[in-house]
């Protein structure tokens, strides 16, 4: 049985993304090898890797994945925090119902969003969770 994993981005410089992913984003660095890995881990359990590009794993492969992350504030005020901070955002906000999304991506341009479920969502999936156990 799985019991976790890693969402590993490849990235160009491992310290500018290390400074996005930690001073940026808030997120915690668990480890780190040098410029070879590290790991970021988020409140929630999510963990990303970083690992540099190479000829075989270039940086920045717009599309091929993305990486959502949920918040603890509302989004417009977690938009605006970043933009003050330098984070370029693709796009006004988005209303796909029941979530809200924000476009960005990382220095190498690998997609990120931030994310926000409606109130009527967020209740619908703590109650089902519930009727799980």
């Amino acid at each position: 049985m799985i019991t976790g994993g890693v969402a590993t981005v490849i990235v160009s410089d491992m310290n500018r993304a290390i400074r996005l992913y930690t001073e940026l984003l808030g997120l915690k660095l668990e480890q780190r090898f040098g410029n070879e890995w590290a790991s970021i881990k988020a409140p929630s359990g999510l963990v990303i890797g970083l690992h540099p590009m190479s000829s075989k794993s270039p940086a920045g492969r717009s599309g091929s994945i993305s990486i959502g992350f949920e918040l603890d504030e509302p989004l417009e005020q977690a938009v605006q925090r970043l933009k003050k901070q330098g984070v370029e955002f693709r796009g006004p906000i988005l209303d796909d119902d029941p979530v809200r999304i924000a476009l960005f991506g990382d220095p190498d341009g690998n997609d990120l969003y931030l994310s926000e479920l409606s109130a009527d969502y967020k209740s619908f999936a703590a109650q089902a969770k519930r009727d799980s156990v």
